[in-house]
């Protein structure tokens, strides 16, 4: 029996081969249809009230307004024709699936003179929305023509002809570099309008793209940088309202491409799955565990989840949360009701909802602190000295405890050896103030330190400690600040010692995350390192999450390391006997994990998701990596490759999971002759 990695080989496979298209083929294919037909004039009241409320929709008087300019701006100012589009597509394809529904010719020709209209007069897009309002009415307007055309409606040739060259000429300008440093909603409706383009033009090679962009985009632009292995969505911190709009155009795209025989709803655990269970909950009154604050914002329900909810259903898997969604909006909804529709035939055998990711969850400093603190603690209150404190406990053994609240450093904060930096967890905040002048939140204070700790506790490297509404708007061009996180470093061999960090999150460094150069026994445990190292000098691709040179005896355990706007998750270079264990590594602009002339290395029970380059590079330099093990690990749609090795002597991969990699395939082990990886 072929595995559903197997099976979505096969079916990317057949779709790059040039497999002709079916028709119609968009939202749904002729015997989905018959089925939706059946079911809005005989089948169950919902299906039946839907009918009659999109019939009376359809009825109501509508001026045709096209515009040879669309132009949006943000918050819709300006607005030339935008709104007009979005109408006219609407109401076009409603139209057209009345036609179906009724076999009443005016629907058919109501649904062919705006499309006429439009392809008659649209030029192009312009101002900030250009590529939101494109994508957003680009694959309503292509299911509308795609009924129509193979259908008896009596759309002409000349019309179909006209709209195509619309398609070319209009749309696929603006959408053909797809948007993936937006939020990920807007990627996902171009990949949707692109995929529906490819199907009514018959243009293999551009469904292909779309196809590829969904699987791998960079930034925040796949299915994989947008819903993260717990479920969460990337907009989860922004509000709900975009939430439900991403994941829908997410889900319209696999159900596209799942009419034309391609399941992205199984792959990788059933992703889409979690991502509308986790949102769904959300939406339901539940709050669960998140990377970042939840936001409360434009909460109200979207129709984005009967389809979802009856493909799972259909194949046997029950999603509660979605089910709770879809039936409470679905007494205002309509045309989502019908097209939800699919010939299933008979229902799958039950199977459990998917999971989160068990790897490296939960990550980061907890809510509160899991740490047992010794009574004589030094204990800083906000607003006092964190750097008195540590010098005080220097060399004692003894413990500083930074009580829940921002400690704003006036200066970057010199760590002395033996003690303990202990914070109150999520609530604990360290932040080195912008007008300090300085980079680096905490640096070591001698090139001897220790039997140092740092745990529990937030090292906020933005230069604000307040949200912004948008979290995610500019996470590929961070800049206009250098500030670094915890650098600790040696001007010798080894002399850092016993160095732990442990349930620390640390984030939005342009700079390194975590820098540590020249240390013996660095333990890096349960922590969240996120979004750290941005295209500043040296560089991009030189910081990264986590940054470990010229060190020895190291373990990163249970940590998360992800999203790195121009690094890698974890890099290590000139290390010996390191290891790297169950940590998920995810969606960073470079590699997953960076391994270069070390010796003794093991990676094994790591995620390594959804990174721009692949999952494990091992690059040689100058002599090479010896003896690097790389074990159990699920390495999945990267954009390379799953292992990427060049000129290592005794390199050990076995047991690894690794499906839906990108053009690179799955592992690729080189020559020693290859100095470095090119682009």
């Amino acid at each position: 029996m072929k595995t559903p990695a197997i099976l979505l080989a096969l079916l990317l496979t057949a779709a790059a081969q040039g497999q002709p298209f079916r028709h119609p083929g968009i939202y749904q294919s002729a015997s989905d249809m018959a089925r939706m037909k059946e079911l809005a004039h005989h089948g169950p009241e919902a299906y039946r009230t839907a009918f009659r409320r999109f019939q009376e929709l359809a009825d109501t008087p509508f001026s045709i307004r096209p515009f040879a300019h669309v132009m949006r701006g943000p918050y819709g100012r300006p607005n030339v024709g935008g709104e007009d589009l979005r109408k006219g597509a609407e109401m076009a394809y409603d139209c057209a699936l009345l036609w179906y529904l009724t076999g009443e010719k005016r629907y058919a020709e109501k649904s062919a003179a705006i499309l006429d209209a439009w392809s008659a007069t649209l030029w192009d897009f312009d101002f900030n929305d250009a590529k939101l309002i494109a994508g957003l009415t680009g694959h309503v307007l292509c299911n509308a023509a795609e009924i129509l055309r193979h259908t008896p409606s009596g759309w002409s040739v000349k019309g179909q002809e006209a709209f195509r060259r619309m398609l070319m000429t209009a749309y696929y300008p603006v959408l053909r570099y797809y948007f993936p440093t937006a939020n990920g909603n807007w990627n996902g409706m171009i990949i949707q309008t692109l995929m529906a383009i490819g199907i009514y033009t018959d243009n293999r090679a551009l469904f292909n793209e779309a196809l590829d962009n969904f699987l791998h985009a960079s930034v925040n632009g796949s299915l994989f940088k947008y819903l993260y292995p717990n479920g969460q969505c990337q907009e989860t911190p922004r509000d709900q309202g975009h939430v439900q709009l991403g994941i829908g155009q997410f889900a319209g795209a696999a159900q596209i491409a799942y009419t034309q025989g391609i399941d992205l709803f199984s792959i990788a655990n059933h992703r889409m799955a979690l991502g509308f269970e986790y949102s769904a909950s959300i939406l339901m009154g539940q709050r669960p565990q998140c990377y970042g604050i939840i936001s409360e914002r434009a909460i109200e329900l979207r129709d984005d989840f009967e389809y979802v909810y009856r493909h799972y259903a259909a194949k046997g898997m029950e999603l509660p949360w979605t089910r709770m969604c879809a039936d409470s909006i679905r007494r205002k909804a309509f045309r989502a009701v019908l097209t939800s529709v699919r010939a299933w035939g008979p229902t799958k055998a039950i199977q459990p909802p998917p999971t989160p990711s068990p790897i490296a969850y939960v990550a980061g400093a907890l809510p509160s602190s899991t740490a047992v603190v010794p009574s004589d603690a030094i204990i800083v209150a906000p607003g006092q000295s964190v750097q008195a404190a540590l010098d005080r406990a220097s060399g004692t053994g003894g413990w500083v405890l930074l009580r829940k609240g921002i400690h704003s450093l006036p200066a970057t904060l010199k760590l002395p050896g033996g003690l303990t930096l202990c914070g109150e967890g999520l609530a604990t905040i360290v932040f080195l103030d912008p007008a300090s002048g300085m980079r680096d939140a905490i640096v070591n204070a001698t090139d001897t330190l220790s039997h140092v700790t740092i745990r529990d506790l937030v090292v906020e490297c933005s230069p604000r400690t307040d949200i912004p509404s948008d979290p995610n708007s500019n996470r590929t061009h961070r800049g206009g600040w250098n500030r670094g996180g915890i650098i600790l470093r040696a001007d010798r061999t080894y002399g850092l010692r016993h160095i732990r960090i442990e349930r620390v999150t640390l984030r939005n460094a342009t700079y390194e995350g975590l820098l540590v150069t020249g240390a013996e026994g660095l333990r890096v445990v349960d922590c969240d390192l996120d979004e750290n190292g941005a295209s500043i000098v040296p560089g991009p691709r030189l910081q990264h999450n986590l940054h470990v040179t010229r060190s020895k005896d190291v373990e990163v355990s249970g940590c998360r390391l992800d999203g790195s706007p121009h690094g890698a998750g974890i890099a290590l270079d000139h290390c010996r006997q390191a290891l790297i264990r169950n940590c998920e590594v995810a969606r960073n602009a470079s590699d997953g994990i960076l391994i270069a002339e070390s010796e003794d290395v093991s990676v094994t029970g790591c995620l390594l998701e959804g990174n721009d380059r692949n999952g494990i590079t091992i690059e040689h330099l100058f002599e090479g990596s010896k003896t690097i093990t790389v074990t159990n690990n699920r390495m999945q749609y990267n954009v390379g490759s799953g292992l990427w090795a060049s000129g290592v002597k005794g390199l050990i991969s076995q047991g690894n999971r690794q499906e839906g990699n990108g053009s690179g395939g799955e592992q690729r082990l080189l020559t020693p002759r290859l100095l470095m990886q090119r682009d």
